[in-house]
């Protein structure tokens, strides 16, 4: 097995090989096609996420070990069964849906594995798809997707997942209402193009970059802004007549935080989905006295996540753009996504 891995946090990724792993219990082994390149993964790749002022929410403290292969966007063909795995057959090709829980807590036994305080992600917390190579410890995670490009389907475990999931939390708007999406990377667009099989309103999206704002348009956004523009709050409030009816920012930094909150109508609600990092002051009355709301949304459920892949092989969502590299090419896909240089998903692939 011939991994990609985190040696030292911040550090060039290297090249390392291992004995293929042998599946035990309920495990299967996969052969990967495809491994989609995450903005998550620079966070991992750094050892720390940025909380704001001064303080970092360091890896190493929380248990993650070096050396560690990332990736978490997964695609592969079933090698190898566990004598526990039922479910799953040789020759099986399959999305991995990697945001996995311990298995025992009360969250996880009540089915959502996603609020798991221990999970076991692959990618995150046990080693991921920058490899050729991966264990997923049972066949309920294992998603088929025929009719679609391995180097596509690898971008629904995320990408398309995260998107999705954040837009259902706003299924609530009606049409004549507005959502602005901000942030038009590969989470970014894959909300434009899942946006109409979800909400019945208006989309509107901000970036800073006119290549990004260009693709957004041409995947079906109805109007762009440049969100550094000093106009673009005025702009916006104009366009939504008194303010969109919600935001997504999939940015997670302060001035899309608070450009988002600023273009919020009354009742309006703010989701935030990206881990750019750092703090916002906020004027805690204006929460009660504008009625608005802020929400975290991360990633999806196994559930969500059938629902999303049954949209896609139904044809109701277009492709995102994406640009396939080989494995060899991780580190420095990783140096291009966080130079900004990067439209749609950069997948790689064994």
């Amino acid at each position: 097995m011939r991994s990609q891995q985190v040696i030292e946090f911040g550090k060039p990724l290297e090249a390392r090989e291992y004995e293929t792993p042998t599946p035990t219990g309920t495990e299967v082994l996969l052969k990967i096609s495809a491994c989609g390149v995450c903005h998550s993964d620079l966070h991992l790749w750094e050892g720390y996420f940025d909380m704001g002022g001064g303080q970092k929410l360091d890896l190493a403290e929380r248990g993650m070990t070096l050396p560690f292969t990332m990736g978490h966007e997964i695609v592969g063909e079933v090698a190898a069964l566990g004598p526990d795995a039922t479910g799953a057959s040789i020759g099986d090709k399959r999305i991995i849906f990697p945001w996995i829980g311990c298995g025992s807590c009360a969250r996880c036994e009540e089915g959502d594995e996603l609020l798991c305080m221990s999970p076991l992600t692959l990618g995150a917390r046990y080693n991921g798809g920058y490899s050729d190579e991966v264990i997923a410890p049972h066949p309920k995670y294992l998603i088929p997707f025929d009719g679609i490009p391995a180097e596509l389907a690898c971008t629904y475990a995320c990408s398309g997942l995260t998107a999705y999931s954040a837009l259902k939390k706003l299924s609530h708007l009606g049409e004549n209402d507005t959502v602005v999406i901000i942030g038009a990377g590969g989470v970014g667009l894959s909300a434009v193009h899942f946006a109409p099989s979800v909400l019945k309103c208006k989309i509107v999206v901000a970036d800073i970059d006119e290549t990004k704002r260009a693709a957004a348009l041409e995947a079906g956004a109805s109007a762009v802004f440049d969100n550094s523009d000093p106009e673009a709050v005025q702009k916006m409030m104009e366009l939504t007549k008194g303010g969109a009816g919600a935001a997504i920012d999939f940015v997670g930094a302060p001035s899309s935080a608070g450009f988002g909150l600023n273009i919020l109508r009354k009742g309006g609600t703010l989701v935030v989905v990206g881990l750019f990092g750092s703090s916002i002051t906020l004027p805690l009355p204006t929460l009660p006295l504008m009625m608005r709301s802020i929400i975290g949304s991360y990633v999806g459920t196994l559930a969500e996540m059938r629902e999303l892949m049954a949209l896609v092989q139904a044809g109701k969502v277009a492709p995102i753009p994406y640009e396939v590299r080989p494995m060899e090419d991780a580190n420095a896909s990783l140096m291009d996504l966080k130079a900004g240089n990067a439209t749609g998903r950069i997948v790689l692939t064994p």
